[in-house]
């Protein structure tokens, strides 16, 4: 009687090969920003902003409440697309550009995040690796707009990681 060992999947993120520019992927579930992300986040960040952290203050403002702070929102904004675009593909962040906040995420909204692969090219100096460019776009449960983000990874091809990871191996 022989045991037959069960299929293994592990979750990953595309690799460079995998990926075709201007399909957009959307990142699922969406997540609720909360009262304690806020403050946890504006006080670990060391933002005193009464936008973030006053209530009545912020009341008397034009959005009558406090807003959630622009770079949680940011964060998980690219977070929420790791699973899905990144996880164990990817080398590096190299940058993150044309950030913007059209509308303000509160207390109790969710975000939904989609991107876009805008740009794909193998490194001329990295052979097995390249250059990814992707648009983030981040929507409340109302479907606006309320950041987009633009950010640029160096990715593995998926032969040359495995390659990589069969080197490392024989170290």
């Amino acid at each position: 009687m022989s045991i037959q060992t069960p299929e293994r999947v592990e979750q990953r993120g595309f690799y460079l090969d995998e990926l075709r520019e201007g399909v957009v992927y959307a990142h699922r579930p969406g997540r609720t920003l909360t009262e304690t992300d806020n403050v946890l986040f504006t006080s670990l960040t060391m933002n005193n902003q009464g936008l973030h952290l006053d209530a009545a203050w912020s009341a008397t403002q034009p959005f009558g409440q406090r807003l959630m702070n622009s770079l949680f929102t940011l964060g998980t904004m690219i977070g929420q697309s790791v699973p899905q675009m990144t996880e164990g593909t990817i080398i590096g962040q190299l940058g993150i550009d044309a950030v913007k906040f059209p509308h303000p995420m509160f207390h109790g909204d969710t975000l939904y995040t989609e991107t876009e692969v805008t740009g794909i090219r193998l490194s001329k100096s990295r052979p097995g690796q390249g250059i990814v460019t992707m648009k983030h776009t981040g929507r409340n449960q109302d479907g606006v707009v309320v950041a987009t983000a633009t950010r640029t990874c160096m990715m593995w091809t998926k032969d040359a990681h495995a390659a990589s990871m069969n080197t490392n191996e024989e170290d």
